[in-house]
């Protein structure tokens, strides 16, 4: 049984957006390029742009849903961000701060730790996992959580990187400890992604209207995908075949 990439998706900052790509090369050790590159730490954080912090220190749709309705398109050191409540938005999340965070301001709720300052740290995407990781999605789990709730789902609900069809639901899971080639690229599956309540939002409209969560415990667990790590690099672009190895 053979699985191909459906598609690749890549997200500039940290919950803020999301970018379909056509192909992407891969280095070993390291998230997708372009990937995570920001993360935008909330007035409670003690993250400083020194090293890896866990998400908590950061906006993220899990809290502010209606980060997830941003789609972004990264070029050089600028990202482009567009949102249905908010005007179009280009600039340089390195040098202009201070813009990006008047623009996000209406979008963060007000119960939450506001969004208070940029961080990048050079080299190392801002992964949820604490090693960098690629996510690997199947679209026949992503079909069968439709089929739970009766209703169709968009795949940016998951912000994963790869996604490709063709193999059962949950095989993905069957992966881990084990080699994966895709593309050029050889992948490492180290982890199951434990989903949250950002995947209940709708990324058209930042509205929380799917529970998503719900139906993943219906299976007796809460994940959806796997992290890997690339452990030899390449080419990935989609229509490329998916092996176990």
């Amino acid at each position: 049984m053979s699985a191909e990439v459906t598609s690749l998706w890549r997200h500039p900052i940290k919950s803020h957006g999301h970018e379909a790509v056509e192909t992407v090369t891969l280095s070993p050790g390291q998230t997708m390029p372009g990937d995570r590159v920001w993360a935008i730490a909330h007035e409670a954080s003690k993250a400083d742009g020194s090293e890896w912090a866990p998400c908590a220190n950061f906006s993220r749709g899990a809290k502010a849903p209606q980060l997830m309705a941003i789609t972004a398109k990264l070029s050089g050191d600028t990202v482009a961000l567009s949102h249905p409540q908010r005007p179009d938005l280009s600039f340089q999340p390195d040098a202009e701060q201070d813009v990006f965070l008047d623009w996000v301001k209406p979008l963060m709720p007000a119960d939450r730790a506001a969004s208070a300052r940029i961080v990048r740290v050079p080299g190392r995407g801002m992964t949820d996992s604490d090693f960098p990781s690629v996510s690997l999605c199947n679209m026949a789990s992503h079909r069968a959580v439709e089929q739970k709730l009766g209703k169709d789902l968009s795949i940016r609900r998951w912000r994963g990187n790869i996604w490709f069809n063709g193999l059962p639901l949950w095989e993905e899971f069957e992966w881990l400890g084990r080699e994966v080639q895709i593309g050029q690229a050889v992948f490492h599956v180290r982890e199951r992604i434990t989903r949250c309540l950002a995947t209940t939002a709708n990324p058209d409209t930042g509205e929380r209207d799917a529970d998503t969560l719900g139906a993943l415990n219906r299976w007796n667990h809460q994940d959806f995908g796997v992290y890997a790590e690339v452990i030899r690099g390449g080419e990935v672009k989609t229509g490329d075949t998916v092996q176990v190895l």
